[in-house]
C-alpha cells in the first residue's frame, strides 16, 4: 500500500487498508467507518456514505506512524490465525461477557428510571451474550477443525475428505451473517450510550460499562476483521484448490 498516493488510498477497500497497516483501524474508529462486517467497500464510498471528507481521512491514515513490526495478520498461516483468533477475540469475549452483563443489569435496575437507554442496552447485551456464545461455539468445532484440516492436507500434500456441511461457503455465509447480527446490535448500543457518553450522574458502575463496551466494540471489529476479510477468503481460495469447486 502506497499511503502518499491519495488515489490508491481511496480506491483501496477498508479492509485491504487495514490488513496492510492494522493501525488503520484507530483511524477508521474514529471516523466510524465500518472495516469489518463492511469492509469489503472503497474508502470512497464509505466516506460517502458516511458524508465525511474522504481527504480528511487519508490525511488521517497518512499521519500513522509506521511500525515495522505492526502484525501482518494477512501472511499468516490459516491455522496460526485460527489459534490467534480463539486464544485472543473468543477468549477475551468469554472472559468479559459475564463482566458487561453484570454490570448492564445492575446499572438498568439502578439508573433505569432516569436513562431508560440502559434497559435497552442490557437486553441488546443479552441477545449479543447469546448470540456470539453460539456462534463461536459452531466456529470452533465445526469450521476451525475443518479449515486447519484443508491446510494440512495441502502442506502435506494428502487428500481430504468433503465437508459434510459441502462447500466451506456454507458455514461462512451464516457466520458472516452473525457477524453482522452482532455488529447491529453493539451499533444499537453505541448509539442508545450517545458513543459510551456518561452521564453527569453515572456511578462508578455505570462508567465502567460504558468503558467495556466500548472496548468490547473493538475487540469486536477486529475479530469479524480477522474472519470475514482474511480468514474466510483464504479459506474459500484453499478449498478451491484442493477441490477444484
Amino acid at each position: 500500500m502506497k499511503n502518499e498516493i491519495v488515489e490508491d488510498l481511496e480506491d483501496l477497500t477498508l479492509a485491504e487498508i487495514v490488513s496492510e497497516n492494522i493501525h488503520s483501524a484507530i483511524v477508521f474508529e474514529e471516523y466510524g467507518l465500518d472495516f469489518c462486517c463492511n469492509g469489503k467497500g472503497s474508502l470512497q464510498e464509505a466516506c460517502a456514505e458516511k458524508n465525511i471528507e474522504v481527504g480528511k481521512v487519508v490525511k488521517s491514515l497518512n499521519e500513522l506512524s509506521t511500525n515495522k513490526n505492526s502484525e501482518k495478520y494477512n501472511e499468516w498461516a490459516p491455522d496460526f490465525l485460527v489459534d490467534h483468533i480463539i486464544n485472543n477475540h473468543h477468549q477475551y469475549v468469554r472472559r468479559m461477557i459475564p463482566v458487561i452483563s453484570l454490570h448492564a443489569d445492575k446499572v438498568a435496575s439502578e439508573h433505569g428510571k432516569n436513562h431508560p437507554e440502559t434497559i435497552q442496552i442490557a437486553d441488546l447485551f443479552l441477545a449479543i451474550r447469546e448470540e456470539l456464545q453460539n456462534h463461536m461455539m459452531k466456529e470452533e468445532r465445526m469450521l476451525f477443525p475443518y479449515i486447519k484440516l484443508l491446510y494440512a492436507a495441502k502442506k502435506n500434500n494428502q487428500p481430504i475428505t468433503p465437508a459434510p456441511f459441502g462447500t466451506i461457503r456454507n458455514p461462512i455465509r451464516m457466520m458472516e451473517a452473525e457477524h453482522e447480527s452482532a455488529g447491529n446490535a453493539m451499533n444499537k448500543i453505541k448509539e442508545l450510550s450517545n458513543n459510551f457518553s456518561v452521564p453527569a450522574d453515572a456511578c462508578n458502575t455505570f462508567k465502567a460499562l460504558y468503558s467495556e463496551l466500548k472496548e468490547f466494540e473493538e475487540d469486536l471489529h477486529m475479530h469479524i476483521h480477522l474472519e470475514n476479510n482474511i480468514l474466510f477468503p483464504r479459506s474459500i481460495e484453499l478449498e478451491k484448490e484442493m477441490f477444484l469447486v
